[in-house]
């Protein structure tokens, strides 16, 4: 196995509260490279006490990609393996190994695990694969938002996957996102027509509750030639969906979620979706169907577009209930029990455990 040297960077900016657990989790590379782009904490001199290689470099426009550019430009041109993180993000032990273990000379990046959001029982509950880990020649990053690391000449680009390496996700939930908005609307401005962030644009509008303003750009986002990944237009109908719903146009919402089923059918989340209009309407025979078409689907995808609703304990809460007012009595207690098994704190999970109990006297445990 060839000793090919290794470089995490990343950029900062009021992260004191992270520096130390992130430290520890990088030490296993080679070096480590830091740009502080503008901490008014003590973000820098804790960096420096742990022998970060700190550097500080302020923006008169703030971009996610230029800071990202800046702080790939500070690794030696003599490291092979570049590893980008945030330091909210902790690898999980051995990672390194692996991918030394993995890497060759004809090898220009690795695709690995990332668990994005946690349950409040610690267990991953947002979970897809990204691919920060790349060769440090011929690459840059793009976009002032959601900003990408991309190849210089694709035809060059050698991606593996090593699942096995894990990178966990501990976000600051009090830290402001307001920038993103802007800078969305900046990203699709510069490239109106890069399908990825016309649908982050999309999605950002529905965070923010503009409902037309969502329905608009998602259309225009499933309009464009290179808007092909059918996860990805799925998710812009589910959206267009949800946005009707909030309008109070269920007939349409529906619609649009009919549409993004048959554009993946392989996803559970435009079933569970649905499922839940239908359940609001006590429409439960209905509802039960799709959920069991959900069921059938075994497989949670690896990309951003899973939600946790379509995997938690929320859809077995659903056809429970479902299942009880259409009589299917045991269906529903065995449903009720698996949502406990995920959420056993659940107070109302637990009651209803109780009432169909009582439906189904002989499988009490």
């Amino acid at each position: 196995m060839k000793n090919y040297k290794i470089c995490v960077y990343a950029i900062s900016k009021n992260e004191e509260k992270f520096v130390k657990r992130w430290v520890e989790s990088m030490k296993e590379a080679d070096k480590i490279i830091v740009l502080d782009t503008g901490s008014t904490d003590n973000t820098v001199a804790l960096l420096e006490e742990t022998g970060v290689d700190v550097y500080t470099q302020t923006f008169k426009e703030w971009r996610f990609d230029d800071a990202r550019n800046a702080s790939l430009s500070l690794v030696p041109e003599d490291y092979d393996i570049c590893v980008c993180t945030d330091l909210d993000e902790v690898f999980e032990k051995g990672w390194k190994e692996k991918i030394l273990a993995n890497w060759n000379d004809d090898v220009t990046r690795i695709r690995y695990t990332f668990n994005w959001a946690f349950d409040e029982y610690g267990k991953p509950s947002t979970t897809f694969l990204i691919n920060k880990i790349h060769k440090r020649e011929g690459y840059y990053w793009a976009h002032p938002v959601h900003e990408v690391v991309m190849p210089m000449d694709r035809a060059k680009e050698r991606e593996i996957i090593c699942k096995d390496i894990v990178l966990n996700h501990y976000p600051d939930k009090l830290k402001s996102r307001s920038s993103y908005l802007p800078l969305l609307e900046l990203s699709v401005k510069e490239d109106p027509l890069d399908d990825r962030n016309m649908h982050y644009l999309g999605r950002e509008y529905m965070y923010y509750r503009r409902w037309e303003d969502c329905i608009n750009t998602l259309k225009g986002h499933l309009s464009l030639k290179t808007a092909t990944w059918k996860d990805e237009r799925a998710a812009s109908m589910r959206f267009i969906a949800r946005s009707y719903r909030e309008k109070e146009e269920a007939k349409e919402a529906k619609v649009w979620y009919r549409k993004a089923i048959a554009e993946a059918p392989y996803l559970r989340e435009g079933y569970v979706e649905l499922a839940y209009i239908y359940y609001e309407e006590e429409d439960y025979y209905t509802a039960y169907d799709l959920l069991n078409a959900a069921f059938k689907i075994k497989e949670k995808s690896d990309n951003y577009i899973n939600e946790e609703f379509a995997w938690n304990s929320f859809i077995y809460d659903l056809y429970s209930i479902c299942a009880f007012n259409i009589e299917h009595y045991e269906e529903a207690l065995d449903s009720v029990k698996k949502a406990l098994e995920i959420d056993p704190n659940n107070i109302r999970l637990q009651m209803n455990l109780s009432l169909m109990e009582q439906y189904v006297p002989n499988k009490k445990d």
